[in-house]
């Protein structure tokens, strides 16, 4: 694999953490079935993404220096 990526940004990560929260509310008799589960890893990804967009816009939009257009070497 060539690509990187943030650890946030993997569905393998937001797999396992919905699937560990998943047990522990078993431990609460509160059941999660697998549908649902992954209802939330997709919906964990939009929001990481839709999340990480507004910070992205955010720090361009108060940022005080500009972006350099110049390669530097």
């Amino acid at each position: 694999m060539d690509d990187e990526k943030v650890w946030y940004q993997s569905r393998s990560v937001i797999g396992s953490a919905v699937t560990i929260l998943a047990l522990i509310c078993g431990l609460f008799n509160l059941t999660v079935d697998a549908q649902a589960q992954g209802d939330i890893v997709n919906l964990t990804v939009v929001v990481v993404g839709v999340v990480g967009s507004a910070i992205s816009i955010w720090g361009r939009v108060t940022a005080t220096k500009t972006i350099a257009t110049k390669v530097i070497k």
